[in-house]
Order: C-alpha cells, then structure tokens, then sequence
C-alpha cells in the first residue's frame, strides 16, 4: 500500500483524529501531492482492492460478524475470486472488519465420582473419525435469558463435526442428555458399538442415559473431571455458540432463545459454517458427501439383512 493510500484510508476511519496536513508530515509527503492524488483515475488494482472490500464485507455480514480472514478468504475462493489471504487481512483490518473473540472455558456439570469411575475414556483426546457414526460426543451448556436459564445438550459426530442431535430444556437433568441422544439416533446412523464421550456429569452417568446408551448399541465413554481438553470437541462447539451469538444477544424471554439457539445450530453452524478443522469446509457438506455412496450401496443390494448392506459383502446375490 502507498502513503497516499494509507493516508486515505486513515482519513476515511471514524477512529482516526489527526488532519490530513499533519499525516503528511510524519510521511513525509506533501498536503498538495495527496490531493492531486486524488483526482487521479482509481488504477485497475485500486478498482480491484475496492470490489474486493465489497465482498469481504458482504461475507463478514453473512458470518454475522464471526469469520476471520482465513474462513472469508475460503469463501472468496469457492465463489472463483483470487487473492491470497495476506490480502484478505490486511482489507479487513483497513475497513475495521473485527471478528468475535471467545472467552474462557467453565465447568458447567457435576461429576458423580463413583458411577464414572467404572467408565473409561475410550476417545484419548481423538476427535477424529474416519466415518460418520462411529464417535460421538456430548455436552452440556447453559444459556442465560431474563426469565432465567436453559440448558442446552448437543451431540457432536467427530467425523463432520456436524450437531446431530440437540435438545433444551428449563432444567439440567438427565431427561435432557437423553432426549438430545435420542434425537441423534433418529436423525443419523450410529454404527453398532459406536462411541459416545462425555464429561463425569451426572446427567450422563445416570442409569437411565446409560440403559439408552446400551439400548442404542453405543459405547460410553467419560474425560476427566474439570479437564476441558478431555472433551474439547463439546468445548469447541460451546465456544462457538456462545461468542457468535449468544454473548452478543439479550435474551429476554426462553422461547426467544431456544428459537435462537436452534437457527444458529441448523441455519449456520451445520449448514454454513466453514471449520478450520475440515479444511474449512461446511459440517453438513462433509457429512452428507459420505452418506450419499454408502445410501447407494445400500439400494444397490437387493437382499434384506445383509450385513454389509452399506457397503454389499454379498454381492447382491
């Protein structure tokens, strides 16, 4: 960027105090000599830095104000405009385009010591999966309205990262972590023997989620007490939600945010967000990628209880 450019992007800036006269000065570039600048034709890279700005602020917009430069760089690209992401930084910060910041992990659960101490961590800190279905991880948050709190329970599939199951209720009882797993069975495959992780909470060492657990074919799995990196994944999802939407939001009823808690899972996170983590690809777009062979294969085989129906072991004779 040249002075004169800087100089004009700094006088254009609601933050910015100091005269164009005494700018000059400390570049040491005459008043005149920037305002003849002015007056010039804009040059064909100027034309394109400014279109450019455009778009960034349109993708920022549609981010409600959470991408980054990479997540926005990214979307440049998928739409076929070419620039590099040095590029897309140094706009944003020109045009004062600042995404959202987190803030820092709580423990929101109880632990029950004893019922947990017969669970192992089958997960080790692995969020990865090599398909959908076969680990999972769930989690508890708290969102806080001026009619009082709900809570929010989610499981995440570790191979999309995608929200497959979530329910929300007044009160953190068991009730809740069941209903957001029984909600993931209903809208997703779960492998047989497929992991579900979680924190020591009460919630999920109760003998009813762990009776649904067993009767879903699943395997608990449980991370150390107050150790959020045990269950980071939940973690990260939480953060997500918060410092995107829910930290910038009043709630003043329930209602209005459960509503909201749900748009921004199925109208955003699943549908729309970019994660770094998925080579910033879209939740619902990686997940749905893999299921649509494997729903193929399944028509493909004409033999009823095949056990290789989504991937024919028989040959379909």
């Amino acid at each position: 960027m040249s002075k004169y450019e800087f100089i004009d992007s700094q006088r254009t800036s609601p933050s910015n105090t100091n005269p164009v006269t005494k700018m000059c000065r400390w570049l040491a570039v005459s008043t005149s000599g920037f305002y003849h600048w002015l007056t010039r034709p804009k040059s064909a890279t100027a034309a394109r830095r400014d279109e450019l700005a455009v778009r960034i602020k349109n993708y920022f917009k549609e981010s409600d104000q959470t991408y980054g430069y990479r997540r926005i760089h990214v979307d440049l690209v998928a739409e076929g405009t070419e620039c590099s992401p040095e590029l897309v930084r140094q706009i944003m910060r020109i045009e004062g385009l600042i995404p959202c910041q987190p803030r820092p992990f709580r423990i929101t659960t109880e632990a029950d010591a004893e019922a947990a101490a017969k669970i192992p961590d089958l997960v080790k800190r692995d969020f990865t999966a090599t398909e959908p279905g076969v680990k999972f991880v769930g989690d508890i948050t708290y969102i806080h309205t001026w009619q009082g709190f709900i809570y929010l329970a989610t499981i995440i599939d570790c191979f999309s990262k995608k929200v497959v199951g979530w329910a929300v209720a007044d009160l953190m009882r068991a009730e809740l972590v069941e209903e957001a797993l029984r909600n993931a069975a209903a809208t997703t495959r779960i492998a047989p023997l497929a992991i579900t992780h979680s924190d020591r909470g009460s919630q999920y060492t109760s003998s009813s989620y762990r009776a649904l657990v067993k009767r879903l074919r699943m395997r608990s799995s449980m991370g150390r007490t107050g150790v959020c990196w045990d269950n980071s994944q939940a973690e990260t999802f939480f953060s997500a939600l918060k410092n995107e939407r829910v930290y910038r939001t009043v709630y003043a009823t329930k209602a209005r945010a459960k509503r909201d808690v749900i748009q921004y899972i199925e109208g955003f996170y699943n549908s729309r967000r970019r994660h770094s983590a998925l080579d910033y690809r879209r939740p619902n777009d990686l997940h749905y990628s893999y299921q649509q062979p494997s729903m193929a294969a399944q028509l493909a085989c004409p033999v009823p209880g095949c056990p290789g129906r989504a991937a024919p072991l028989c040959g379909g004779q």
